[in-house]
């Protein structure tokens, strides 16, 4: 989500995004909250982070919340390295109703934090 979130916010900006385990295919509840605010993630894939470890970056960010520790590291050069932490919303359990929730509610912090994100360090470049 965070990905096309900052592709959302700057069409310009060269982002990527990937996991240490990632999942076969995008939550299909994902696919349904972003899609409720019209962002499509229809094409999006899960990728392996070892898929980029060799490239450069402006920036890392690692955003679950076990991610910070559990993250390998980047050989190419890496400007900055922070840590925007979320529960993942695909370990939630309950009813249908809580679990959708839930993906809202993360995805509603994401977009804050990575807003705020923007326009700290990216807006004025």
């Amino acid at each position: 989500m965070a990905e096309y979130f900052l592709r959302s916010f700057d069409s310009s900006l060269k982002v990527f995004s990937a996991g240490t385990f990632p999942s076969k295919n995008v939550h299909p509840i994902a696919i349904q909250v972003m899609s409720e605010i019209d962002i499509d993630l229809h094409d999006a894939r899960p990728k392996n982070v070892d898929e980029f470890l060799t490239q450069s970056f402006d920036f890392v960010i690692t955003v679950c919340d076990n991610a910070k520790e559990t993250c390998p590291c980047f050989f190419g050069n890496v400007t900055h390295r922070l840590h925007i932490g979320f529960e993942d919303p695909a370990e939630y359990t309950g009813t249908e109703v809580q679990i959708l929730n839930g993906f809202k509610k993360v995805r509603d912090e994401i977009r804050e934090n990575f807003f705020s994100f923007y326009q700290q360090h990216l807006k004025q470049q």
